[in-house]
């Protein structure tokens, strides 16, 4: 099966951790009914290598933001490309509110083998 997926980055000040991660529960659970819909998850970054084939280390202290990284997964192009216009028109502002920048969009042919 052949899907289309993307990867985003969002940068969120320190202050607008808890407004932005309310703000995505609600996000995430309508990104998953939009239609072809695959997958949607969030992930906070939480850890980080320092020694590899050791056990990650928990980051401490904010430095600049809060890292979080979004994967959405669709069945066609198509039908990713309705569901970011709807995600742009309706939560764009809300977002960006809360981030030290405008967040980063990666997207392309979900690879499986």
């Amino acid at each position: 099966m052949n899907s289309f997926s993307e990867v985003k980055t969002f940068q969120v000040k320190p202050d607008k951790v808890d407004e932005f991660e309310n703000l995505i529960k609600t996000i995430v659970e309508e990104q998953k009914i939009q239609c072809g819909c695959i997958n949607a998850k969030y992930l906070k970054r939480f850890y980080i290598f320092d020694v590899i084939g050791e056990l990650p280390r928990k980051l401490t202290k904010i430095v600049k933001c809060v890292r979080y990284y979004s994967f959405w997964e669709f069945d066609t192009i198509e039908n990713y490309t309705a569901a970011t216009n709807w995600f742009f028109k309706k939560y764009n502002k809300q977002i960006n509110k809360c981030l030290i920048m405008p967040f980063e969009i990666n997207c392309g042919d979900t690879l499986l083998y």
